[in-house]
């Protein structure tokens, strides 16, 4: 079935053509949608009525159902689970800033990359989404949150880089003028570290900001935290980012996730600051979100600051992320899942 939001302008004008309708309809229909956030067929009065009666047989807008909506206390952190049209679910975050709002996206429903913090892949993976339902995920926000975004980041559920054509196609979509003119620095993407596809990044001319999920110094921890080791060993992921940044420019962020006994260690830290001496890098250290129950727990204040001040102290760039979202499930899966469950 089409999808008015997996659509170019240029693949609408071609629909509505061999549909009998004016190629300039296009533009009026993209300004309503992606302008005015209108999304039924009968309010866009601009159309002539025949043409709307043909959009509503032939292009129904499916929009994505909310089933659940959570707003933490601060007023900061909006969680929206939605119903696709075939019945999956998926989990889209908003997050507001001091800069502007920034909305966190999912790329696939479940996810096969099974990171051992994650809720996202404990009822495994069912597909990936398309470029229109990531789209879909920005408009649900528009409707019933507010119109204003910032930036987009896409770390929800899934791994983007196992879809990456719909992803890319996303990417590439928002971008333009007739749509939501986001600006590719103003993206990011998080991936596990799927390496070939790292390298089909760096050379789409799209320099969005990557952030690797690295989470350990070496492959036999890593690989406790994260299988896809296995397939991807640090020294290969590092090699990726390494020329994702000398291709684009962009510096990379690596993501660590801070597991009490686990992975913050003095001598972890000692590791870490041995890969990175001299690199253009940023770690973007995460205290573990342990309100879904997967067995790992956050370490104390005292580890994390300790962890922290070793990297800072060898001069490596390293920030501790600002938490938000925890009293509402924020973390990838977890509303999913609980839904799923009961």
């Amino acid at each position: 079935m089409a999808d008015i939001f997996d659509m170019t302008k240029t693949e609408l004008q071609e629909f509505l053509v061999t549909r009998g309708m004016k190629k300039f309809r296009a533009d009026q229909i993209f300004h309503y949608i992606y302008k005015q956030h209108i999304f039924s067929w009968d309010d866009m009065v601009l159309l002539p009525k025949g043409d709307r009666e043909k959009l509503k047989a032939d292009l129904p807008i499916c929009f994505p159902e909310i089933l659940s909506k959570l707003e933490s206390p601060d007023g900061q952190t909006v969680k929206l689970l939605l119903s696709l049209h075939d019945g999956n679910t998926v989990e889209t975050v908003l997050m507001m800033h001091d800069y502007g709002n920034s909305i966190c996206l999912s790329s696939q429903v479940g996810c096969a990359v099974n990171c051992a913090f994650c809720a996202s892949a404990k009822n495994g993976f069912v597909r990936n989404l398309t470029a229109g339902e990531m789209v879909a995920q920005l408009m649900a926000f528009r409707k019933y949150v507010t119109p204003e975004l910032h930036s987009i980041v896409i770390m929800g559920t899934g791994e983007p880089l196992l879809n990456y054509d719909n992803v890319v196609r996303f990417m590439k979509m928002i971008h333009e003028k007739d749509t939501l003119y986001l600006g590719y620095r103003n993206m990011a993407l998080s991936t596990s570290g799927i390496v070939p596809r790292m390298y089909d990044l760096a050379d789409e001319g799209i320099p969005i900001t990557l952030a690797v999920s690295l989470h350990a110094p070496n492959d036999e921890l890593r690989r406790r935290i994260m299988p896809i080791t296995d397939t991807y060993p640090v020294a290969d992921v590092l090699k990726a980012a390494d020329h994702y940044f000398q291709k684009t420019g962009r510096k990379v962020t690596f993501e660590y996730i801070l597991i009490q006994g686990v992975n913050c260690s003095t001598a972890c830290a000692r590791e870490l600051a041995e890969l990175f001496g001299g690199k253009n890098i940023l770690i973007n250290a995460i205290p573990i979100n342990d309100n879904y129950d997967v067995g790992l727990y956050r370490p104390s204040a005292g580890e994390i600051n300790s962890f922290i001040a070793y990297l800072q102290k060898r001069g490596i760039n390293v920030t501790l992320r600002r938490e938000m979202g925890s009293q509402i499930q924020a973390a990838c899966g977890q509303l999913r899942i609980k839904r799923e469950n009961i």
